[in-house]
């Protein structure tokens, strides 16, 4: 007997059920992003290997183990996207988007790819929205990004279950020796250190910094501090955007351990953290890469950005019952037609109402069957109102208006004022519901 047909461990459908959430937080965060000047690109799922290799470093955990990686018909190396910067950043070099200094400010979702051991909220194809803005150099756009998160999450009713975290990288030559002093305090205790970080001490010490083993976190609490070896720049930079934070009301705490797990970040990092989804409570992340566009062949361009996972927004959402009531309704109207000639005229009627109720969610019956059965699938849908249309209907050109959510009485609309008449209603129960 043949194995039956599943998805992939780690990639999920996301079923009808589920479907008025995500397109709930996506229009939200599509909204809000308008609202700030952010313009959407797309980018493909797939990109040349060494696109990442060059972006991410050689000796991440997504570059060594993560990636999807496999070679086409022509024998070149490709990769399913693992995050959506690079991409990003190729897509603005290879089509000049950023050239002579322009500002772009670009936002972008879509499926990403890592092969990581499926959590809860976190999972081997995953969705993120990202935002990214190239040519400002300041901490005023740095401190945008984070405030517009916060406002999302005030919108969508999170803000409270949230905490910002910030660091400083400096620049790539403050931490080149900060580094070494890194190194020197690390190889010291290298017997002591969990095996991971035992491997990264050479190849990339800053994310030791990052270890999930409590132990080497211990060992950490008398090693170098990154924060005293900013230069003058990188501290005037950390400076300007707490200020602009404190000036906005956007509450945060100093984690001098944050580095974030991509080699191309530099001065500002920061993660929006939960403890409502387990061990994994990063929901949004990002930073500044000024060095990033030109490490990938490009003129040197002021770069920062963040992505957020959606699956782990969703999920908290749900958590913290967030879910919004209009949400569980998907129809407003459902029409119920018996016998041919009613049916015909309920098509037109229903075509009708859409062209003069903008935005209105009728659906028609199909596949015929009794009162009693069309009624209970009336029911089912969660519409406020049953449209019948019977003979009796038909030769009088009137439809009955059933209320399924409320005691009110059946009434009889003549057609040329049945979509007056159902505009009015909808209204009138849009504003209780309010």
């Amino acid at each position: 007997m043949s194995k039956p047909l599943q998805a992939i461990r780690g990639m999920n459908d996301i079923l009808p059920e589920q479907t008025p959430l995500w397109r709930y937080f996506e229009k939200t965060v599509a909204e809000l992003l308008d609202g700030y000047g952010y313009r959407q690109i797309r980018m493909p799922v797939v990109e040349f290997t060494e696109l990442f290799r060059r972006s991410i470093g050689e000796v991440t955990d997504i570059v060594e183990k993560e990636m999807y990686t496999f070679a086409d018909r022509n024998g070149d190396s490709l990769t399913l996207r693992p995050e959506g910067t690079a991409s990003c950043v190729r897509a603005v070099l290879e089509h000049g988007l950023a050239g002579s200094g322009q500002v772009q400010k670009l936002w972008y979702q879509g499926p990403m790819f890592r092969h990581e051991r499926p959590q809860k909220g976190r999972y081997r194809q995953f969705h993120q929205i990202g935002v990214e803005a190239f040519n400002l150099a300041g901490p005023d756009v740095d401190a945008e990004l984070i405030v517009l998160t916060w406002r999302l999450w005030k919108k969508i009713g999170i803000s409270e279950h949230v905490t910002l975290e910030l660091n400083s990288l400096g620049t790539s030559a403050s931490r080149v020796v900060y580094r070494e002093a890194l190194v020197e305090y690390l190889q010291a205790r290298h017997d002591q250190l969990d095996e991971d970080s035992q491997r990264r001490v050479l190849t990339n010490p800053l994310r030791v910094l990052d270890s999930k083993s409590a132990q080497t976190q211990a060992l950490l609490a008398d090693a170098p501090q990154l924060a005293d070896y900013l230069d003058e720049a990188s501290r005037a930079h950390f400076a300007g955007l707490r200020a602009r934070l404190d000036a906005a009301g956007v509450p945060y705490v100093i984690n001098p351990r944050l580095v974030r797990g991509l080699d191309y970040y530099s001065e500002t990092v920061f993660e929006w953290v939960t403890d409502q989804l387990g061990a994994q409570g990063t929901v949004c992340a990002g930073g500044r890469y000024d060095g990033l566009v030109e490490q990938m062949g490009g003129r040197a361009t002021p770069g920062v950005g963040f992505a957020m996972g959606i699956e782990r927004l969703i999920l908290m959402l749900e958590t913290l019952q967030q879910i919004p009531s209009e949400l569980s309704r998907q129809v407003d109207v459902y029409f119920c037609a018996f016998g041919e000639a009613s049916e015909l005229a309920a098509l037109s009627l229903a075509e009708q109402l859409r062209d003069a109720i903008p935005g209105v969610r009728l659906q028609v019956n199909a596949g015929a069957g009794s009162f009693k059965s069309q009624f209970k699938k009336a029911d089912k849908s969660g519409a406020l109102y049953a449209l019948i249309l019977g003979e009796d209907e038909l030769q009088s050109k009137t439809v009955a208006i059933k209320p399924l959510r409320t005691d009110a009485e059946q009434q009889s609309v003549a057609w040329d004022a049945l979509s007056e008449h159902i505009q009015s209603s909808l209204q009138h129960d849009a504003s209780l519901t309010k």
